[in-house]
């Protein structure tokens, strides 16, 4: 397979609405996410989740966001969603994600909290090695609450060489993500991107409506991930 190019997976998270998952869809996302998580402000209901999740074509994941959920909920989840994969974005230990995932007979990604600090002891080699059993790790700012504000990281404090398969997210738009690929592509197994924010609408403030999505954002989002792609991840 040494010949092949890569290609950088897309994940476009927080959807609320129809269209929206319409769009993400005839884009090229390679994952729709849907935050169950009741104070985030891009929440969906599990019944909602699913209404959404049933439009999605073969070969595009649906990816459940939980924060500190207990394991009856998350197996009720993957029950209503087909095809589910777990993210765990709060406090999980890696007991904690193996047992859900195990109850439930799915895929978990686990999201690292990366401190924007260059003094901070945060130790991502140990991390990956301690959550191993998860399919990816999910980088994230470290903000308050847990995810969804929109706020890059220094991405070149990052390691060299991360065991894992890498998810990154935090304040990805049309605009970085690009330049985000060229930092991070070679550190992990493979890489992937996850947008929320950066592909939301504009409200009259001029700031994103979270979970209303724009989709001329979206389209030049994955263009731009196609562009990077082109130019930077190339075959080893």
């Amino acid at each position: 397979m040494s010949g092949l190019p890569l290609r950088t997976r897309i994940k476009i998270c927080g959807l609320t609405r129809e269209q929206d998952v319409d769009a993400a869809v005839a884009a090229g996302a390679d994952a729709i996410g849907f935050v169950l998580y009741p104070k985030s402000a891009r929440y969906v209901t599990l019944d909602r989740a699913a209404e959404l999740a049933q439009r999605l074509p073969p070969m595009v994941t649906p990816v459940l966001l939980f924060v500190n959920e207990n394991t009856a909920k998350i197996v009720a989840a993957c029950v209503s969603v087909a095809g589910a994969v777990l993210q765990f974005h709060g406090d999980e230990t890696v007991a904690n994600c193996r047992t859900a995932a195990e109850q439930a007979g799915r895929q978990f990604w686990r999201a690292a909290r990366i401190p924007d600090d260059q003094t901070a002891a945060f130790d991502l080699v140990k991390f990956a090695h301690d959550y191993a059993s998860a399919q990816a790790i999910l980088l994230d700012a470290h903000v308050d609450g847990y995810g969804g504000g929109g706020k890059t990281f220094d991405w070149s404090q990052l390691p060299p060489n991360v065991p894992a398969h890498l998810v990154l997210s935090g304040g990805l738009t049309p605009a970085n993500v690009g330049e985000a690929i060229a930092a991070l592509c070679g550190r992990g197994f493979s890489l992937a991107v996850d947008v929320s924010s950066g592909v939301e609408a504009d409200g009259p403030d001029g700031k994103p409506l979270k979970g209303i999505k724009d989709v001329d954002k979206i389209h030049a989002f994955v263009r731009a991930v196609r562009a990077a792609d082109a130019q930077f991840l190339v075959a080893k």
